[in-house]
């Protein structure tokens, strides 16, 4: 054994004990390893033992064993039982993490510079090891969450791992039978107000979850009463043009990654939610996945609110982007509030409009969706043009009257 890991033996006790020192210190969570003996005792057993098990196999870059990868599990599965949140275990897998890097550092220096072979040989086993550890870790952590959670619990706390980006994500993924692919869709549905009570989340949303096979979660509700549900569809394998895009594509903008079947399941969700809804949703590669959130929340409070039919759409970047500048700039939301309250005599103008976009202005569609005459539509059309000196069907009414309609529906001005 070289000197560097003969300084590592020398300093595991010390280690160990600074380890669960600065556990206690800096989580708030463990603050139970001072309420008995046996608890600080297990914790700093379990340190001791990774350091020596550390200096036994490094050497020779033996891998961890079977066993070892067990005790480990026993370890994820007792914080877990001890009701360990994932952020306080990220936390304390990034702190154990650390000390063992700052460990073999202060080894080193102890040795004035010497033993680079052996740093390089603690390093090539310390990487892949520890990936192998956290593994385990995470398994056994894990574990408990299934006996302990209901499905629909384990599904929004696959949800959070993914968008936080938490390793732990695979093992959650493996226990609610569901694939991790490289590319999603992040939904969000925005409402007024959620549905109250639990037996929402126990019975519509788990069979939505498991015909749909979507991670879904909650987000924390606005200060206003609105809430969201977030929706993680995602693209699966084979989807056309998901493995060859281009790094600098922008994802939002196309079309042909949207999962095939995102419009039903909007259907299907927003008619369990029972409300109206204004739906947004975003494209991300897998590590990109809470960028993603950010653009789908954006895109789902500028887009139209609508109650669950046929009318209701995923809003994408491309069908909202000129609304989300205007968010960014009051003076033009203000001058298009202004247009919009001269629509307000009627009849129906708002109304008309939205119907007259939606179909591509063409007048015999929108009418029939209207359930009237086009001789009527050309007369609200004609009054649209009366009360704001724009012509719906020009260049600037197509850019100008779609953006109210859009803000006006949205909610925006309330």
């Amino acid at each position: 054994m070289g000197n560097l890991f003969v300084e590592l033996a020398r300093r595991a006790s010390a280690n160990a004990r600074r380890e669960v020192e600065t556990y206690t210190r800096e989580i708030p969570e463990f603050g139970f390893l001072d309420k008995g003996p046996g608890a600080r005792a297990d914790t700093l057993e379990h340190s001791l033992w990774l350091r020596h098990r550390t200096v036994e196999l490094s050497p020779e870059c033996s891998e961890l064993t079977d066993e070892d990868l067990g005790y480990i599990a026993s370890m994820g599965e007792l914080r877990a039982g001890a009701g360990m949140s994932l952020e306080v275990r990220q936390r304390v897998l990034w702190l154990h993490t650390a000390l063992m890097l700052r460990e073999i550092n202060e080894a080193a220096e102890a040795q004035r510079g010497g033993g680079v072979e052996e740093i390089m040989r603690m390093m090539n086993w310390f990487a892949p090891q520890g990936e192998r550890g956290i593994s385990a870790y995470c398994q056994g952590f894990v574990r408990v969450l299934r006996r302990r959670m209901q499905y629909v619990e384990q599904v929004a706390l696959l949800a959070r791992s993914l968008l936080n980006g938490d390793p732990i994500s695979a093992e959650l993924a493996t226990a609610v039978d569901m694939e991790l692919p490289d590319y999603w869709a992040v939904t969000v549905f925005r409402m007024p107000d959620r549905p109250t009570g639990d037996s929402f989340l126990e019975y519509e949303i788990e069979t939505l979850v498991k015909s749909h096979r979507v991670p879904v979660v909650w987000s924390p509700e606005d200060g206003d009463g609105s809430g969201e549900l977030i929706a993680l569809v995602p693209l699966r394998s084979g989807t056309a043009g998901a493995e060859t895009v281009s790094p600098h594509a922008v994802l939002d903008l196309l079309p042909e990654l949207a999962p095939a079947h995102l419009p039903e399941l909007v259907r299907d969700f927003a008619q369990a939610l029972g409300r109206p809804c204004a739906v947004g949703t975003a494209t991300a590669p897998l590590p990109e996945l809470a960028d993603a959130l950010d653009r789908a929340r954006r895109i789902s409070r500028a887009a139209p609110m609508c109650r669950g039919s046929a009318r209701l759409r995923p809003h994408t970047l491309a069908d909202v982007f000129v609304e989300l500048a205007v968010v960014d700039m009051p003076f033009v939301d203000t001058w298009l509030r202004d247009v919009a309250r001269r629509l307000d005599s009627g009849p129906d103008l708002l109304v008309t409009l939205d119907a007259y976009y939606r179909h591509d202005m063409h007048r015999g569609a929108t009418a029939t969706a209207l359930n009237v005459h086009t001789r009527t539509l050309d007369y609200r059309l004609r009054r649209v043009r009366e009360l704001t000196g724009i012509d719906p069907g020009s260049t600037r009414g197509v850019r100008t009257l779609s953006a109210v309609v859009t803000r006006r529906l949205s909610g925006a001005w309330r």
